[in-house]
């Protein structure tokens, strides 16, 4: 079993920056791709930026040139920088670990952009 903890959400100004942390514990042998999801109200849970084990990194289009994922194998953790923060990017933000073949979530984490 894996467990993630997310922190680092809140609420911020239009244009402002946020840093997202997602630490994993448990089994951690075997994760091969850590990423962080969101969820609007109203809306699908959708993925925004993702990084495998290589280093190799994926984002949404909506997100490309604003946020950056990165990962710390030493501390089992992965971040989300967050810059030039929309409206449209307020939503509950899910960290994801994928390991054999399962998919594990944290608890998710709030962020809000006033506009």
């Amino acid at each position: 079993q894996v467990q993630l903890v997310e922190s680092g959400g809140g609420l911020v100004q239009s244009g402002g920056s946020l840093r997202l942390s997602c630490a994993a514990s448990g089994t951690i042998f075997g994760i091969n791709t850590m990423g962080w999801y969101r969820q609007a109200p109203g809306k699908q849970r959708e993925l925004v930026a993702a990084i495998i084990s290589g280093g190799n990194t994926n984002y949404a289009d909506s997100v490309k040139g604003r946020f950056t994922i990165s990962r710390d194998n030493a501390k089992n953790t992965v971040y989300l920088q967050m810059n030039s923060l929309k409206f449209e990017d307020t939503a509950v933000y899910y960290c994801n670990a994928r390991q054999w073949g399962n998919n594990y979530w944290g608890q998710g984490t709030q962020v809000t952009v006033s506009s």
